[in-house]
C-alpha cells in the first residue's frame, strides 16, 4: 500500500510520538497498589494487578495511529493483551454492549464492546519493544489504532461494561462519539 493511502484526510505524518493528554503526568513510586478493575455490566467483578496482568498471553501488533489534532505516525510497535483476550476473565451482561475505559484524573473515553474486540485493539504496555513511558501511558494504555488517538487512553485503571452509552471525557466536551479517521469523525455535529 502506497504511504498516501495510509494517511486519512487532514492528516500530516510525523515522524515524531507528540505528547498530548489531559491532567499531569501520574508518576509510580510502585505497582503494588495499581490495579485494572472490570466492572458493571458483568456477572462479576474483576481485578488485575500489574504482574497478574502482564503474565497474560502477550501480543505484538504495528499499526499506524492517528491523532485528532491532525498528525498521523506509521508503523508503531505495541505490545500488551489483546482486550479480546482478557474477555476470557469477564462475562458481560446480556446487552452490555459498550465499555467506558476509566483512567487517571478522571479521564474516560467511551467505545462499543464489538469494536474493542478487533485483532488490533491492546492494553499495552510496551512500546517500540520497551516499557511505555509514562508520558505515554506507562503502565498501561488502551491502543485502538483504528480510530482517532483520544480513544486509546493513556494510564488506564478501570473498564466498566454499559448496556447504554455514554459519553466521555472529550466526547462531552465536543469531540465526535466514533472518532474514525477516515470518516474525519474529530468533532460532534
Amino acid at each position: 500500500m502506497k504511504e498516501r493511502d495510509r494517511l486519512p484526510p487532514g492528516q500530516v505524518l510525523t515522524q515524531r510520538f507528540p505528547v498530548l493528554h489531559y491532567g499531569s503526568v501520574p508518576r509510580y513510586e510502585s505497582l503494588d497498589d495499581w490495579d485494572l478493575r472490570i466492572f458493571g455490566a458483568i456477572e462479576e467483578e474483576v481485578r488485575f494487578t500489574y504482574d497478574e496482568l502482564t503474565r497474560l498471553p502477550t501480543t505484538r501488533i504495528v499499526a499506524d495511529i492517528h491523532c485528532v489534532t491532525r498528525w498521523s505516525k506509521f508503523d508503531t510497535t505495541w505490545e500488551g493483551v489483546r482486550f479480546r483476550d482478557l474477555m476470557a476473565f469477564v462475562r458481560p451482561l446480556e446487552g452490555a454492549e459498550f465499555v467506558m475505559v476509566h483512567a487517571e484524573h478522571g479521564f474516560t473515553t467511551n467505545l462499543p464492546l464489538v469494536r474493542l474486540m478487533a485483532d488490533n485493539v491492546l492494553l499495552a504496555w510496551k512500546y517500540e519493544g520497551e516499557p511505555l513511558t509514562p508520558e505515554h501511558g506507562w503502565p498501561l494504555r488502551l491502543v485502538v489504532p483504528d480510530l482517532y488517538f483520544w480513544k486509546s487512553a493513556k494510564w488506564v485503571r478501570g473498564l466498566e461494561f454499559m448496556s447504554e452509552d455514554r459519553p466521555g471525557f472529550w466526547e462531552q466536551a465536543g469531540y465526535h462519539n466514533e472518532g474514525d479517521p477516515w470518516k474525519e469523525q474529530r468533532y460532534a455535529g
